[in-house]
């Protein structure tokens, strides 16, 4: 196990911020709401008809916006100067395997205009800051693509 991820919280780290989400229902029939308010939102199991998103869909829009301030933050470290239009495609796949599930994943990353050794080197570097990143190394699949 590496470093980054035997990294734990000590008293005297700096909380900066704390997310808190009431879910009921789970991925069949769940609502979850943040306690500011700004989450309102309906759970259901992927590929339902039912309206709402999926557990696999909210980790993937939160991991592709952190792995994002990541990217800018060890650009402006390395001062290269990333494109308005820079994307994130996450994909994140939810296996099933014997009777038991675990994810995979891929950050398909698009630095337009970025010289592909240099969006490789952001991309690589953002990987080890990220705390998304940080959190699911060594215990998910993933790859880290420039497209």
């Amino acid at each position: 196990m590496t470093a980054l991820a035997q990294r734990v919280a000590s008293p005297t780290d700096k909380v900066i911020y704390t997310a808190q989400t009431h879910t009921t229902g789970g991925r069949q029939e769940g609502v979850a709401r943040s306690s500011d308010g700004q989450l309102d939102i309906k759970i259901s199991p992927p590929g339902s008809k039912r309206p709402g998103t999926n557990p696999e869909q909210l980790f993937a829009a939160g991991w592709s916006a952190c792995f994002e301030g990541a990217l800018g933050l060890v650009a402006q470290r390395k001062k290269v100067t990333l494109p308005a239009d820079l994307a994130i495609d996450a994909e994140i796949d939810l296996h099933l395997d014997s009777g038991e599930f675990f994810l995979g994943a891929r950050l398909n990353v698009s630095i337009p205009g970025v010289e592909r050794s240099v969006a490789q080197e952001l991309v690589n570097a953002a990987s080890k800051v990220c705390p998304y990143s940080k959190a699911v190394s060594g215990n998910v699949e993933v790859e880290y693509n420039v497209v």
